[in-house]
């Protein structure tokens, strides 16, 4: 029986299907690829789940005077794509708690 306009039941159902549709959303990002350059596309990295899957560095950009200039390269495209990857989640996440994702 409701108490002041408040129904528990209600509630448990909305809180059980949120729960549902997260997990749902989950699923389907980490299923996503993220993909991100540096260097004007000199170096390309894709991630999938948090884990590397594919690098691309285009041959003129390998100077074996410059190995340093190529790591940089290759962290800020690896690093922009993880950063893509977490702006998504937290955004889809957002979207379906309306911003109270950290009490699920």
């Amino acid at each position: 029986m409701p108490m002041g306009g408040f129904n528990m039941n209600n509630l448990m159902k909305q809180a059980q299907k949120m729960q549902q549709d997260m997990a749902k959303k989950q699923a389907e990002l980490e299923e996503m690829e993220f993909t991100a350059s540096a260097g004007g596309g000199a170096v390309t990295a894709t991630i999938k789940q948090k884990q590397l899957t594919a690098l691309t560095i285009k041959p003129e950009v390998i100077d074996p005077e410059d190995a340093e200039m190529l790591c940089d390269l290759v962290m800020a495209a690896v690093n922009e794509a993880m950063k893509q990857s977490d702006d998504t989640y937290t955004a889809e996440m957002n979207k379906l708690t309306g911003g109270m994702g950290g009490l699920f």
